[in-house]
């Protein structure tokens, strides 16, 4: 059964294009029909999986503004089992557009509609804003994954983040859950994050993977070369953690999150 997971943290610099990247890359090379929607202006995600944004002919603004099918915006990736929607500096412009729409929250979920049952999972990157890109993003998914940077102002904004989400929950996606929350640029050396991965665990309890994202050269070399860390370094420390994350995210579809 198909699952729409959104990369949410209102917070920049927490990881979430990186995660979205590597952890799709592990779920495809495990056979799973993996698509990424860029819903990032930035478009990182896009560029991050070797595609050129130049040379799409339909982006996710077609679809969300000119109500182009799915189906035609999608891209085939270097990676077998891994599509992409891809984003431009188009839907950078999408937010006054949208806000003029019947059902504005709606239009992105009305999007994935097309093609949900083509594939095991969907992520959506998300921007760190709460704008309406985001909100289309929190109501067209069944979960979300929370990335938390393992520093001193790691749960600083995360009240912020859960009301958001329990208010997405409350007025427009009533089934909305959180899957998971991954650390990420964690430092083995220093107490620090270890203190910090402490603190998480005891704000969110089971709901921490267990697999912590080391902070990492090669995974922050990985996107420039258009490749996920598993072809660029595949015996680095990076590889390694998100190989171990995609299949501890495969277990964890057993368990039933509670509480939300």
């Amino acid at each position: 059964m198909s699952k729409t997971i959104a990369i949410f943290n209102q917070k920049g610099g927490v990881g979430k294009t990186t995660i979205n990247i590597n952890l799709s890359a592990c779920l495809a090379k495990l056979n799973k029909k993996v698509l990424v929607i860029d819903i990032d202006p930035q478009g990182n995600t896009t560029s991050g999986l070797g595609i050129d944004k130049d040379e799409v002919e339909y982006s996710l603004y077609d679809c969300l503004i000119e109500s182009v099918n799915a189906r035609e915006a999608i891209n085939n990736t270097y990676i077998k089992k891994l599509d992409i929607i891809a984003s431009d500096v188009e839907l950078s412009g999408a937010e006054l557009e949208i806000a003029v729409k019947e059902n504005r929250e709606l239009i992105l979920k009305n999007v994935i509609k097309q093609i949900k049952d083509d594939y095991d999972y969907i992520f959506i990157d998300c921007p760190p804003s709460l704008g309406i890109l985001t909100i289309n993003a929190l109501a067209a998914v069944d979960s979300v994954i929370i990335p938390i940077q393992c520093e001193y102002y790691a749960l600083v904004g995360v009240s912020q983040l859960i009301d958001t989400i329990k208010l997405i929950k409350k007025s427009i996606n009533r089934n909305i859950k959180i899957e998971g929350v991954i650390m990420n640029m964690f430092d083995s050396r220093t107490i620090l994050s270890k203190q910090v991965v402490e603190q998480v665990k005891e704000y969110f309890k089971n709901d921490v993977y267990k697999t912590l994202i080391p902070r990492n050269v090669r995974l922050a070399e990985s996107p420039s070369y258009g490749l996920a860390i598993t072809d660029f370094d595949a015996k680095s420390k990076g590889a390694l953690a998100y190989k171990d994350l995609a299949k501890e995210f495969i277990k964890r579809q057993k368990r039933v999150i509670k509480g939300w």
